[in-house]
């Protein structure tokens, strides 16, 4: 699972959309690589004294469609090589979801777990202080990711506004409501994915009785709790989190284990759960299964034992080029990340409109947006499927490959 090479997985994606697009060489080398990139290194002051040194990355993959958008990584194994994955696949995401954005990534390599408040305020700041001349509403406009939060957005958009010396809150997107953020955006992530499974439920004439989860971090927890509201139901019988996976077949109550993990940190040891292993809760037998943790959890070695009828991709790229032939091959209803997890960067260019105009949105306006946004989004790829003849993720790959080229070309870039 390890040997897998994220960015290659990208491109490799890229170029068989490309090839099914008869696109020539020039746009398929351009969509292939990164537009810019930026490597740096930060000095920061910790609470002991000393200084450390962080090695830190800004990818702006594609800004054909419109400003680069991606989220900000504080993780202890960052590499350039996940970070342009992460902003090609944000390319593919916002073409998809069909927003005039860009993609791009961005991250430090640091523990945060080992770091107090104070210092990862001073990693914010001086990761800011690294590319503040090359973000902005009108350049791009990064997120939190994993590790990162919107306490840290508000660090850094500090940061930035002292800089340049203006009031700019939209540089950057998933705030606090008082400091420019939107109605909508801490569930809208998993509101987005919970809507493309109900149209795949729709389609397939299937009932969602039981789901489980992959990750019981922020989008896997708002998966659980949206269940009710959007599908009418449906069993969790089993979540997951880097410290246990839990499993009872006869439920959990979606708040209440949400109220324990947030309390004691993991889903571990809740009441009434049956530790199993993880490799186990992704082919247990479910109406739906939502891979929400890190990339390449399906792969060649689990694919053929996955049981669920319909798998909604919130993390990105969980499952590798392998697997997905598998899983098409076994009638798997797959609804691959740039379209299960495009809510959230959805929801972002809601935030970045309303702080544009200082003007803001109800929550059920935004609500109703995204919906109509994703559930567009999810019969345009049903629609690619059919027509091309591939599995879902080649056949969404198709529909943002062809957007973003069409605008390279519209620009005389090719």
């Amino acid at each position: 699972m390890e040997s897998y090479n994220s960015f290659k997985v990208a491109q490799s994606q890229v170029l068989e959309a490309a090839k099914l697009l008869n696109l020539d060489s020039a746009t398929c080398d351009l969509l292939m690589w990164p537009q810019r990139e930026f490597t740096f290194t930060i000095p920061v002051k910790m609470d002991n004294g000393s200084v450390k040194i962080f090695h830190a990355y800004r990818i702006q993959y594609n800004y054909a469609r419109g400003p680069a958008k991606g989220g900000i990584r504080f993780h202890p194994e960052e590499t350039i090589d996940t970070i342009r994955a992460l902003a090609s696949w944000m390319v593919w995401k916002t073409a998809v979801a069909d927003i005039p954005l860009g993609g791009g990534k961005g991250g430090v390599r640091c523990d945060p777990k080992k770091m107090s408040e104070r210092e990862l305020e001073n990693v914010s700041r001086a990761y800011i202080r690294g590319v503040a001349q090359h973000i902005g509403i009108d350049k791009d406009i990064p997120a939190p990711d994993v590790y990162t939060n919107p306490q840290i957005m508000v660090w850094m958009m500090d940061e930035y506004e002292t800089i340049v010396n203006n009031h700019n809150p939209g540089v950057l997107t998933d705030k606090p409501l008082q400091v420019g953020g939107t109605e909508g955006r801490r569930d809208a992530t998993a509101r987005g994915g919970v809507t493309t499974v109900r149209e795949a439920c729709k389609l397939l004439k299937i009932e969602p009785k039981t789901f489980a989860i992959q990750g019981f971090g922020n989008a896997g927890q708002r998966a659980a709790l949206l269940h009710e509201e959007i599908l009418g139901g449906g069993k969790l019988i089993a979540a997951s989190d880097s410290r246990a996976a839990i499993y009872n077949p006869k439920g959990f109550d979606p708040k209440e284990l949400v109220t324990h993990k947030l309390k004691t940190g993991s889903v571990k040891d809740f009441p009434g759960s049956e530790i199993i292993s993880h490799d186990e809760l992704l082919t247990l037998n479910v109406d739906v299964l939502y891979p929400a943790a890190l990339e390449n959890s399906l792969t060649a070695d689990n694919a053929d034992k996955i049981k669920a009828k319909i798998v909604c991709e919130l993390a990105n790229g969980p499952t590798t080029p392998e697997a997905d032939i598998i899983l098409y091959q076994k009638g798997i209803h797959v609804i691959p990340d740039i379209l299960a997890s495009a809510g959230g960067v959805t929801v972002s260019y809601f935030e970045m409109v309303q702080d544009k105009y200082s003007y803001f949105w109800e929550e059920e306006l935004i609500h109703e947006r995204l919906d109509k946004k994703l559930t567009k989004a999810y019969h345009t790829v049903q629609d690619a499927i059919k027509e091309k003849k591939v599995h879902p993720r080649l056949a969404a790959m198709v529909v943002g490959v062809a957007r973003v080229a069409e605008v390279c070309k519209l620009r005389g870039w090719v």
